[in-house]
């Protein structure tokens, strides 16, 4: 359709010859900004150099270069040639400005390129680079100059005293900046801050920012941070301030710990102020009058050499600095002097090392006296110790010694008495030996003895045999109560009390005096016996016949 419409309704002339004409235009103006060459914008500081960059592009043989011209164009004002050069005449630079602070790279027309030395703010703005040619006419390009400049910060604290007024705390600049500075706050204060700015020459800027808050004296020496942000600074600037409060003294009184006692030599009191600026006096007063002799004063420091009644009052300490005075007082009580804990220590020291030593005494003594007493249980009975002899009957006579058992213990006899037997020798007293009483050794057995000697005497009986054999069960008996200690004293202490009437029984000694040529008693002790109400003794020994 589009199509259809063109061919049946084609353009007036007039249009076409435009287009033409815009087409030519384009191609011309795109032809002379590709000839000359330049950098679109460049960025410098003061006091630095700057090189300006200029290059034609050969257009063809035909073309020819006559002239090359430094055009300067201000940022507010009028353009200006600074520097020209020409193949034949040279160079020259029409600008006083510039005159001794321009020169030219290459002494060629094809790059033109200059530098600018110590530059200022105020050489900013637009060069053009033109040429003049034939035939073409006029070609050139621009470079746009921006001049940089570093702000110079700085921040510093604003010293102001409390109250309920806000203030400014803490101030930050930075002056001379181009392009401006942007300031920040970093605090945890809970102000606010204001920022203003102020512009300079050439463009230069200055910004100025203030903190400000109701000051405290909880305020003092708390942080605040300004941060300052540019486009010549690779990082932010940042400085930390800590604000400064001055308020008047607070005053606090401490050492003192209930415990000033007569004669005690170290009691000291401390005045502790919070001030600021730092307190000029500090004065010591009490509130019965003069301060007592005993005491001592030095600066902030109050010592009493020696606690007595004279300083049980109210003592006062006053501070003082530029913003006013505060005062503080502590009342102190005198008690009693207290023993000296080394003696109380020395003395409970001896007390218990003495009872230690009366126990260790003891102790000693009472296991000297149960060794005895074991020895004794254990040893013979004396000369004037009665035995019940034979089967109970009343014909026992004194034996003494000669009554006196020893039992040895051999063979392979068992304790618990499953696999007693007799082999253990029996050592008993024989009527007619010497007169020293010697005991003899008898062998365990009657049925042994006779096997042995069958003319000795008669056969053994059978009563002669149970007799052996109990005799061997009260001798394993009475070993086996000597493993317990208690039951062996109880029964002995027993024994012990015969001679004194008490109703405790003695242990009875058996006595069986055998028939033949020659005549033997064996004997076997009986500590087992029980006493009946009508006055008889038996004993609890059982008897097999």
């Amino acid at each position: 359709m589009p199509g259809d419409y063109a061919a049946r309704c084609p353009a007036p002339p007039g249009t076409r010859a435009w287009k033409l004409l815009a087409a030519i235009l384009l191609i011309t103006q795109g032809a002379g900004a590709q000839k000359v060459r330049v950098k679109e914008e460049l960025e410098a500081y003061p006091t630095e150099s700057v090189e300006l960059s200029c290059q034609f592009i050969d257009g063809g043989s035909s073309t020819k270069l006559t002239q090359v011209s430094w055009i300067w164009e201000p940022v507010d004002g009028q353009r200006d040639n600074i520097a020209v050069y020409h193949p034949v005449y040279g160079h020259s630079f029409p600008n006083p400005s510039f005159r001794d602070r321009v020169v030219f790279l290459y002494n060629n027309l094809k790059n033109p390129s200059i530098r600018i030395n110590n530059l200022r703010m105020s050489d900013a703005g637009r060069y053009t680079c033109e040429y003049a040619t034939y035939p073409s006419g006029n070609e050139q390009g621009t470079t746009s100059l921006i001049m940089l400049a570093k702000p110079r910060n700085s921040a510093r604290v604003v010293t102001v005293q409390a109250g309920s007024r806000s203030l400014v705390v803490a101030q930050c600049e930075a002056a001379d900046a181009k392009p401006a500075a942007t300031i920040k706050w970093l605090a945890s204060v809970g102000g606010n801050h204001s920022t203003s700015t102020t512009n300079g020459p050439d463009g230069i800027v200055t910004v100025r920012s203030e903190y400000r808050l109701v000051p405290t004296a909880a305020d003092n020496g708390r942080e605040v941070t300004c941060m300052v942000e540019q486009r010549t600074q690779e990082r932010p600037w940042a400085q930390t301030l800590r604000l400064s409060v001055e308020y008047p003294p607070t005053v606090s009184i401490e050492g003192y710990d209930n415990n000033w006692y007569v004669g005690r030599s170290d009691a000291v009191l401390l005045c502790l102020a919070n001030a600021n600026p730092a307190p000029t006096t500090i004065t010591w007063t009490s509130a019965s009058g003069p301060l007592p002799d005993t005491v001592v004063v030095d600066d902030n420091k109050l010592m009493v050499r020696k606690v007595d009644d004279a300083v049980n009052t109210t003592f006062i300490c006053e501070v003082r600095n530029k913003h006013g005075a505060s005062r503080h007082q502590l009342t102190t009580f005198v008690i009693e002097a207290l023993e000296d804990p080394s003696s109380a220590g020395l003395v409970a020291g001896a007390v218990i090392g003495s009872l230690l030593a009366l126990l260790l005494v003891v102790t000693l003594v009472g296991v000297l006296l149960t060794r005895s007493r074991r020895q004794q249980r254990r040893g013979f009975p004396s000369s004037g110790d009665s035995f019940a002899t034979g089967s109970g009957g009343s014909n026992g006579g004194d034996y003494g010694n000669k009554a006196r058992l020893l039992f040895g213990s051999s063979g392979n006899g068992g304790k618990n008495g499953t696999s007693a037997n007799n082999n253990g020798p029996i050592y008993t007293y024989r009527e007619g030996c010497d007169a020293t009483g010697t005991l003899t050794e008898k062998p365990n057995s009657f049925h042994h003895h006779h096997l042995q000697h069958p003319s000795t005497g008669n056969p053994p009986t059978a009563h002669d045999i149970l007799l052996c054999g109990e005799m061997d069960e009260a001798e394993r008996r009475k070993f086996e109560l000597d493993d317990s200690m208690e039951e062996e004293e109880e029964r002995y202490d027993r024994f012990g009390n015969v001679g004194g009437g008490g109703n405790m029984l003695p242990p009875a000694y058996h006595a069986h005096r055998s028939h033949g040529v020659e005549a033997e008693m064996d004997v076997y002790l009986d500590n087992d016996m029980e006493s009946q109400r009508d006055g008889s003794v038996i004993s609890r020994t059982a008897i097999y016949v």
